[in-house]
């Protein structure tokens, strides 16, 4: 069995890794080659975590297995990150475990590579302001990775507390862009993609803030009641999805859909655009939105790349069971 460390992970892993991985892997699941089990997900009574599983079986990538892990809200204060997690990989062929491997930096990378991809697909071709909605950990992740995917002039922000902006802004520094810390009506007049990447339970962003032809990629939605954008916003967006069943269940479809403002046949795998099936955007006008509630079978892409990538580098540790 394959050990793949964190800090192995961080050094064999970039973004184009990530991205190429959750690419595949998305055009799979639309395809019908990947699947992804029911996800487990819950409160476990102790130190406000939320604990869970999420599992899947990639028969194109020929990845089996799982991740384990949640998020601990009271981290931070201990010098680590909320997030913690560990991903198993399984021999399809025999049910053998093949690796262990760290999830904590492997769940920032793709996740970014998520709404990256969404941008690539859906974006409009001149997109120039980015606007970021939250400034956690996670947020440096997506600003890396939208950064990638189009000439971006500027980067426009805003977080619930506003100390943590300077951070996000130094990420914006490094990459040669403007930074402006902004209120959130500024930022749906100004942007033409927004990142939502927050734990929020209620809108953040309101429809008649959004102008025509903005892309979203609404990734803080991941367990039922959470919530960052406004129903009426996803009625009139076309909307795209990593997987429908999560969406309407725990992502940020699940709002709409109990308002009866959309239904499921309006939410399209970005699998299918990725695949040539579905045109994706169609008009420059056009609201396109990326609900990424964040799938297991995401994880196990990833950390099949590390582990392949970890143990062709002679960097895997190795054991005996």
């Amino acid at each position: 069995m394959l050990i793949v460390s964190e800090e192995v992970c961080q050094e064999v892993v970039g973004r184009a890794d990530a991205f190429g991985a959750v690419e595949a892997v998305f055009a799979a699941m639309a395809k019908g080659d990947a699947y992804n089990f029911p996800v487990i997900r819950e409160a476990i009574g102790h130190a406000d975590a939320l604990y869970g599983f999420k599992s899947g079986f990639d028969k194109a990538g020929l990845a089996l297995g799982l991740k384990s892990g949640g998020y601990w809200p009271g981290n931070a204060a201990k010098g680590i990150t909320n997030h913690q997690s560990t991903v198993f990989l399984f021999d399809p062929d025999t049910g053998k475990i093949g690796a262990l491997v760290g999830g904590n930096y492997l769940t920032a990378i793709r996740t970014a590579a998520a709404s990256s991809i969404s941008i690539a697909h859906l974006a409009r071709k001149d997109a120039k302001v980015l606007g970021m909605v939250g400034a956690g950990h996670q947020a440096a992740f997506q600003l890396r990775a939208a950064a990638e995917q189009r000439d971006f002039e500027k980067v426009v922000a805003w977080n619930l507390h506003a100390d943590m902006l300077p951070k996000l802004g130094a990420v914006a520094d490094e990459l040669g862009l403007p930074f402006e810390a902004v209120e959130r009506e500024q930022l749906g007049a100004e942007a033409d993609v927004i990142i939502t990447i927050t734990s929020a339970h209620e809108p953040l962003l309101m429809a008649d803030w959004i102008k025509p032809g903005t892309h979203i990629a609404c990734m803080g939605t991941d367990t039922a009641g959470k919530q960052e954008l406004d129903p009426a916003l996803m009625k009139a967006a076309t909307v795209f999805t990593d997987e429908i069943a999560q969406s309407i269940s725990i992502g940020e479809a699940q709002h709409a859909i109990a308002a009866g403002l959309i239904s499921e046949a309006d939410i399209t795998p970005i699998g299918d655009v990725i695949n040539g099936e579905h045109p994706g955007r169609t008009s420059d006008g056009e609201i396109t939105l990326f609900d990424g509630t964040g799938v297991g079978l995401q994880d196990l892409a990833v950390a099949s790349a590390a582990a392949r990538l970890a143990e062709q580098s002679g960097k895997a540790a190795s054991i005996s069971l």
